[in-house]
């Protein structure tokens, strides 16, 4: 199973969500390619951004090799499953994909934290590092409910 989460510039949100799932499958002995890219290239191959990585480092979450990346159009093939972090990823990927690819984008909160009442992960890049711990609070939520419905399936 490949996963691919899909933030805005690729360094808060989809590359948190990338190091969350990937040490929680790896935690289960679970199998899983895991990668992120962002919708647009602003911040090509930059690292993830500080605080992002800091917040992260505090609840064991490495970031450090992250570098940026746009979404290519090989990705809605290569990738079983694309999570999008809000509705305007969404909407982007959902006007990028073929449509027998479609199904496989999915906006991450209503698909894998409902009970968050949280329709989008928030990007905390404008605000202050409560910003950072709410995002991964709602990203651990949610790959913890994604991890168990593949494990589920398998």
């Amino acid at each position: 199973m490949k996963v691919l989460f899909v933030c805005t510039g690729n360094i808060c949100r989809s590359p948190t969500g990338e190091a969350v799932l990937r040490k929680m499958a790896e935690e289960a002995g679970v199998a899983l390619e895991i990668d992120s890219a962002g919708t647009s290239a602003y911040h090509e191959g930059e690292g993830a951004d500080r605080r992002s990585s800091q917040v992260a480092r505090t609840r064991g979450y490495d970031l450090s090799g992250h570098r940026s990346r746009a979404l290519r159009p090989a990705d809605f093939e290569a990738y079983d499953l694309l999570l999008a972090m809000d509705r305007s990823h969404y909407d982007f990927m959902l006007e990028e994909a073929r449509p027998e690819q479609k199904a496989k984008i999915k906006l991450f909160l209503p698909e894998y934290a409902p009970a968050s009442g949280v329709r989008d992960v928030p990007d905390p890049y404008y605000g202050g590092e409560r910003g950072f711990e709410d995002v991964l609070d709602l990203l651990e939520e949610g790959c913890r409910n994604l991890l168990g419905q593949l494990t589920r399936s398998a």
